[in-house]
């Protein structure tokens, strides 16, 4: 997989798909990479330009111990576009990469097509959740923090039907760099999009997993009441719901995107 450069840092980036295709930019999960989006891609790419990349703080991507806030998460996806001279792209992202694509929506809507919000939230509290998740994984490392997060990631169905995914995501977890695994929590603790997400105007179609401990629906129906015409989709799956019902994630972003 490609390190490019973009503005002085490294981000592992992958393209699939025609290259003349209409861009379909993919953002990770907390504590992922780009290869969650792996059930995806071959279907996608029959109609898209794949844009994936490791987020700030994960995968082979740049991490270091600073702080930053999900404006820094939107500001990079943006020198990505740049990067590539791309001018306008669909988007879709699961948890971070949803909120990352809020504040894109809210703040960079020219630069935004279609956009995708699955698994995410406007706002994720208490700050002491975060906190003790930040002192866990710089104390003890990521993975002390594994088994908790599969948890809540997976329901206990998919945990005990597809435990290769399971490892898979596992072991994405634990290779994720604790500090910026640590730094990424703190941004999301400090995000308050609620009120903001209100002024966006482009297509936002809202994935709900019913199963979904941690950003639960009723997160996904505060994004999808405050932004003006958008559509929600709900799935029988907990927090990866790209993973745990790729069948049903892939033919509802599909649907939206050619809508």
């Amino acid at each position: 997989m490609p390190i490019e450069t973009i503005a002085g840092e490294p981000f592992n980036i992958r393209f699939d798909g025609p290259a003349d295709a209409p861009v379909l930019m993919l953002s990770n999960s907390l504590g992922t990479n780009l290869s969650m989006w792996d059930p995806q891609i071959a279907e996608w790419a029959k109609a898209f330009r794949i844009l994936r990349y490791d987020s700030r703080g994960h995968g082979l991507s740049v991490a270091t111990d600073r702080s930053f806030g999900i404006d820094r998460l939107g500001q990079d996806a943006l020198a990505i576009l740049d990067h590539f001279g791309i001018e306008k792209t669909h988007w879709c992202g699961v948890s971070k990469g949803g909120m990352v694509g809020q504040w894109l929506a809210t703040n960079a809507r020219e630069r935004m097509g279609r956009v995708v919000l699955a698994n995410t939230a406007a706002h994720m509290g208490p700050p002491s959740l975060w906190n003790d998740r930040i002192d866990i994984a710089r104390s003890r490392g990521m993975a002390a923090l594994v088994p908790g997060v599969l948890e809540r990631w997976f329901s206990p169905r998919f945990r005990e039907t597809e435990p290769a995914t399971v490892v898979k995501v596992s072991e994405m977890l634990t290779t994720t760099p604790a500090i910026g695994y640590a730094t990424c929590c703190a941004a999301i603790r400090d995000m308050d999009q609620r009120e903001t997400i209100r002024s966006i105007a482009n297509p936002v179609l809202v994935i709900i997993g019913k199963l979904d401990p941690a950003t639960p629906p009723a997160a996904g129906h505060l994004i999808a009441d405050a932004i003006a015409g958008s559509r929600t989709v709900e799935l029988n799956a907990a927090h990866l719901s790209n993973l745990e019902q790729p069948e049903a994630f892939t033919g509802a972003v599909l649907d939206f995107l050619k809508a």
